[in-house]
Order: structure tokens, then sequence, then C-alpha cells
């Protein structure tokens, strides 16, 4: 077995739980800098409603894979990791701790574990379940991947075909579900010694931070964010089918009414949340907390430090 990398400390969790807050609170003490693993706040110009934090919410704390892909470019959770290994080891080069935070699943799994080997792409397959979308919707190909790959389906929104697409073809191509494959993969040795922790909270406080974070970005200008990517990207880049985005595309491309659209939104990160807790309660080894302060108090930090080895 090869041999370990690390230490690294993971902070997720559920959108709007205070990861980013924590993070830089825990980089001051431990002297570390940030690893983003947020995919929406890799993208340039997607600021207010990604909740991507600035300077004075960071302060001196360097963060790191932010602000590092344009709209129209891709990237996927083995691009995700490998600039994640040249941050961390560059992290690491300065005596400093990495401290990854954000609540994409599936990167920070291909960051810690590696990515689980899958069969080449079948362009005869994809073909036919692109068109398939095209004609039945990513809504009806969610309802065919929910019966043969429940874990996959409740991760995926409904709405998001290339995930459908690829996780239905996976299925095809080997007769095992991809959620199936990548829960197996998640058991395995990790790649970095990992101190891995997931802020949540209660559901009742949750629905009244989020409203309260909804609020705060629509003041804060996200409509109008939104209308500058739109002239200066197009509406089809891929980060504007995120929750929120997503939501204020249509409204204004379609003009649905403003308090629908919020509605919507809220939603939207309700489901958000609940499929992000769903795949955090399938990673090992993870540390669950509620409480944002605890995490923060002296026995939370000894106990960082002591799984960290520090």
């Amino acid at each position: 077995m090869a041999e370990r990398l690390g230490p690294l400390l993971v902070i997720a969790g559920p959108t709007a739980t205070g990861k980013t807050a924590a993070a830089v609170a825990l980089a001051e003490h431990f002297d570390g800098e940030l690893i983003g693993a947020d995919s929406v706040q890799v993208y340039r110009d997607f600021d207010i409603g990604s909740a991507k934090p600035g300077r004075d919410e960071l302060g001196p704390v360097a963060h790191h894979l932010i602000d590092v892909v344009n709209p129209d470019q891709e990237i996927d959770a083995a691009d995700y990791a490998r600039r994640a290994d040249e941050a961390i080891a560059a992290t690491r080069a300065r005596g400093r701790l990495p401290i990854v935070v954000g609540g994409t699943g599936l990167w920070i799994r291909a960051l810690v574990r590696g990515l689980v080997d899958l069969p080449p792409v079948d362009a005869s397959i994809r073909r036919t379940l692109e068109e398939a979308v095209e004609t039945e919707g990513a809504p009806a190909l969610h309802e065919r991947l929910a019966k043969v790959d429940s874990l996959t389906a409740a991760a995926v929104h409904p709405n998001d075909a290339l995930r459908i697409v690829r996780a239905l073809e996976v299925y095809e191509q080997t007769g095992t579900a991809l959620g199936m494959l990548r829960a197996e993969h998640a058991l395995g040795e990790p790649r970095y010694a990992t101190a891995f922790v997931v802020l949540d909270m209660d559901r009742e406080a949750h629905a009244s931070v989020v409203e309260s974070r909804m609020e705060h970005m629509i003041h804060a200008g996200w409509i109008e964010e939104v209308r500058g990517i739109r002239a200066r990207w197009g509406d089809e880049v891929r980060p504007l089918g995120s929750v929120g985005y997503r939501e204020i595309l249509g409204h204004l491309r379609d003009g649905v009414p403003i308090a629908e659209t919020l509605r919507q939104i809220r939603k939207a990160t309700r489901v958000y949340a609940k499929r992000q807790r769903t795949w955090f309660k399938g990673e090992p080894g993870v540390s669950w907390r509620s409480e944002r302060s605890a995490l923060l108090e002296p026995e939370g930090l000894e106990r960082i430090a002591r799984d960290l080895r520090l």
C-alpha cells in the first residue's frame, strides 16, 4: 500500500452551514491555508450567489481554487483533484496546514480517495441517452436512473442531464450502479491522512439561515450579477444551472415572477442540502458537528490536532 499523503483537514457539509467561517478560524489557529471544494465558487464572475468569500471574510488567510476557471470552461472531479493536489503541496511547502473547505462531495472524495475506475465513454450509448434527454427531458431519465441507481439519483438534481447520462451510461456498460461503485470505492484506503469534519445544523435553524442569506444575496445584487453573466457568457454556461442561479435565470429569461423565483430557490436549496447530507453520510470516518462553535472550543481543537497528529 502506498504511503498516505497528509495531514489534511476537510471541513465539509450542506450549503449555508458556516463552513467558510469555521475554516478561516481553524486556519488562524493552526496556521493553515484554505483549498476550495465548491463547484460554483471555482468559476469567475459567480460571486454573490455562490457565497464566494471576500477579503473581508478571509482576512489574512489564503484561499485557493476560487476564481480559477472561466464560466465557459469545463472542470470535473479529476481536474479539481489535480489542481487541489498542487495547491496542497504548495501550502505544505510553506509550512502551513492545508484545509479543504466546501460542499461538493464528489470533488472532495476524488481528492481524498481518488476516482473510481470507470469504463471510457461509449459514444453510441451516450448518443442514445442524449437523444432521450432531448425527446423525453432530463427528469424522465432521472426517474429511469432512480430505478437502477438510487444512490446516484438521490445525489443528482433531476435537471442535471450531464450527470444523469453518465450514471446511466456506466450502468448500461457495467451492469452495476455508479452509486454502488462509488460506495465501494469510498471504503478503500484514502490518499491523504485526513481529519474529515462535516458541519450541519437543526433543519429549522438551517431554513432560517438559508432565508436570511438569500435575502442578503438579492439585496447585494444577485439578479444584476446574473444579468451581467448572461451578457458576457450567454445562457448556456454550466454554472448557470446551479442552485439559485438557475432560478434567477428563469426570472430574467422567462419572466418568472420574483416571488415565485424566491420560492423556487428555497425549495431547490432544501433539496440540494438533503442531497449533500445523503452524500456525506456515505463517507467513512466522518465526524459530524451540529454547532460550529463546538468545533472551535478547546476540546474540538484538541480533537482535530489529535486526529491530524499535530
